[in-house]
């Protein structure tokens, strides 16, 4: 995980509920197994492997894909990350918000597994000037 992780929220709690609630029949598998297009389109081709296995199917590996968001970011903000690459960006930005999925591509469970904050606290203007102003 990055260094500057800050605001840090684990949703296994939530996932816990989710995954009772199927098994004891409160939750319905399309419910539960509602991955939308898009999100299994980014694990298919963005996503990195994990060696969990779906707790739903509990036969294929789980898949995590990682969003990144920021005013900063501007176009960019909401696009899949890889993870090695949040080092690079906590360094550049002053707020990015993190959020990681799990996503079974076969029986489209998926679940958001934590959330975070990076970054380096500083907006750039006042980093700019500040690097302007010790050159």
């Amino acid at each position: 995980m990055a260094r500057s992780v800050r605001s840090v929220i684990d949703y296994s709690l939530a996932r816990r509920a989710t995954l009772a609630g199927l098994f004891t029949g409160k939750v319905s598998a399309l419910d539960a197994c509602d991955a939308h297009p898009y999100l299994l389109r980014a694990a298919k081709h963005h996503g990195e492997p994990t060696d969990r296995t779906c707790p739903v199917c509990k036969q294929h590996p789980l898949t995590q894909v990682t969003y990144v968001y920021g005013d900063e970011l501007g176009e960019s903000s909401g696009q899949v990350r890889p993870t090695r690459e949040i080092d690079r960006l906590e360094d550049l930005y002053a707020e990015l918000a993190v959020f990681v999925v799990e996503v079974c591509k076969s029986c489209s469970w998926n679940h958001l597994t934590t959330s975070y904050v990076v970054g380096t606290g500083e907006r750039q203007v006042r980093r700019a000037r500040r690097r302007a102003a010790e050159e």
